[in-house]
């Protein structure tokens, strides 16, 4: 089987090894590490918008985290509030 790489910065052996890591996980192991992936990636993107917002509420800081992860057009459409801020 030839595949195409998952990642072009890893080791074809590695990335072998790595699968077959992922195949003999249970359900409830995948359903984890993706669980501990999405904290990881919301805290990341909330880190950002602390970042670029430092005086932000947190009510502004859900707001702008909305936009990052849900995009503007769906976030102003869920929270007509962010129409409010300062579009920086």
């Amino acid at each position: 089987m030839d595949a195409t790489p998952l990642a072009h910065d890893t080791d074809a052996a590695i990335e072998v090894r790595q699968i077959e890591a992922w195949r003999r996980m249970t359900p409830e192991q995948k359903l984890t590490l993706v669980a501990q992936m999405t904290a990881a990636v919301r805290d990341l993107a909330l880190a950002g918008v602390r970042e670029r917002f430092p005086e932000a509420s947190p009510r502004e800081q859900f707001l702008r985290l909305a936009q990052v992860t849900l995009g503007d057009a769906l976030a102003r459409q869920a929270y007509p509030e962010l129409e409010q801020l300062d579009p920086k």
